[in-house]
């Protein structure tokens, strides 16, 4: 049963539409990211739910009860901004009790509470301290801290993670997760990271131009792109035009410059355009002469576990992932072959791909 839920939202500046025909069920506790490129109306669309901005159309409900038009203060709502939003002349445990002095929460009450958000959060050594005496992770931990302690029904993020360095960004993202878990409350961040949106989120909304495109488990977004749009903005990915040539039920076969490759999906009709998706990581460099079609590696990218190559071949070219196992790498123009599972392929028709082949299906 859905906790939060968004029904036909929209948002219009003008004759700009931010924000159109945006449906969404959270259920309650659940971790839900908005993903998607600058300007697609992820923002907009979380600073409505929070009240800042106003809603053109569509409603929101929050635990059967209609928000729409309420005030943000009434909607009691814990948010986190891209900048965190600390008042640089209160302590960190002041800023923290903040929200609960607004809503006149007893003093014993608020410092017991204020005591086990820090503790949460790992920072009630450094109660004392001011904003300008904390690393950029530890301000980002009282900003937190601040949004759970009033104890709120839904906990929005803004970007949350965008101010710090890779390295403790990565750590943050799963202390994040951990700290929700623990709180168990229903969460919607806003992020155009999607290692961050899948490494930590329930569910994922990919966003295009103020519309929604999918939502699924990060899982199968990545696996299952719905969109042309998808399998380029999440992830790699390598996309190949082609034309079916034969078609049967549950099956078919594309030609890629007339290479046949055999792919899944009902309904296909001779001489129908697609296009197929193969993501690099799915693709084995093969010893020359063998694989389904030869290539040429024309450049290498060493990402540290990984080589990424460049293959040029009939398909054009084509990139690949391999692992690094600590041998040497291909040098550039070196022959190979490049292979691939059929069950790795997934085909794109009209913007909707058909569903991917079962293990049994392919034996």
């Amino acid at each position: 049963m859905s906790f939060l839920e968004l029904r036909n939202v929209m948002k219009r500046y003008g004759s700009l539409d931010a924000v159109r025909d945006f449906t969404l069920s959270v259920k309650r506790g659940e971790f839900v990211s908005l993903l998607g490129p600058s300007g697609c109306g992820k923002t907009t669309t979380l600073q409505m739910i929070a009240g800042f901005v106003e809603v053109t159309a569509g409603t929101i409900q929050l635990d059967g009860r209609d928000i729409t038009r309420a005030k943000p203060n009434s909607r009691g709502l814990g948010i986190v901004f891209q900048s965190y939003a600390l008042f640089p002349h209160m302590t960190v445990a002041d800023n923290v009790s903040f929200g609960l002095e607004m809503r006149r929460v007893p003093k014993a009450e608020r410092a017991a509470r204020v005591e086990e958000a820090l503790a949460l959060v790992h920072l009630d050594k450094y109660a004392g301290r001011y904003p300008r005496e904390l690393s950029g992770g530890q301000r980002q931990r009282v900003a937190l801290a601040r949004a759970i302690v009033i104890r709120p029904p839904v906990l929005l993020l803004d970007e949350p993670l965008s101010n710090l360095d890779a390295k403790l960004r990565e750590a943050m993202q799963f202390e994040l997760r951990d700290i929700q878990r623990k709180v168990g409350t229903t969460t919607v961040m806003v992020t155009h990271d999607q290692a961050e949106a899948f490494s930590i989120s329930d569910r994922v909304v990919v966003m295009e131009a103020g519309r929604i495109t999918q939502i699924d488990q990060p899982y199968r977004i990545y696996e299952h792109p719905e969109t042309e749009f998808i399998s380029r903005f999440v992830g790699k990915t390598n996309l190949l035009p082609g034309t079916v040539t034969a078609s049967a039920d549950g099956g078919a076969t594309v030609s890629l410059a007339g290479i046949p490759v055999p792919v899944h999906g009902d309904g296909l009709g001779g001489g129908e355009a697609v296009v197929l998706c193969i993501r690099p990581e799915k693709l084995r460099l093969t010893a020359p002469g063998q694989g389904r079609v030869p290539g040429q590696v024309s450049d290498r990218f060493f990402l540290g576990s990984q080589w990424l190559y460049h293959v040029d071949g009939p398909l054009g070219t084509l990139m690949a992932v391999s692992p690094n196992d600590g041998e040497p790498p291909l040098e550039p123009g070196a022959p190979v072959g490049v292979d691939w599972s059929p069950r790795v392929v997934r085909l794109l028709r009209g913007g909707l791909p058909a569903s991917a082949p079962t293990l049994e299906e392919l034996e």
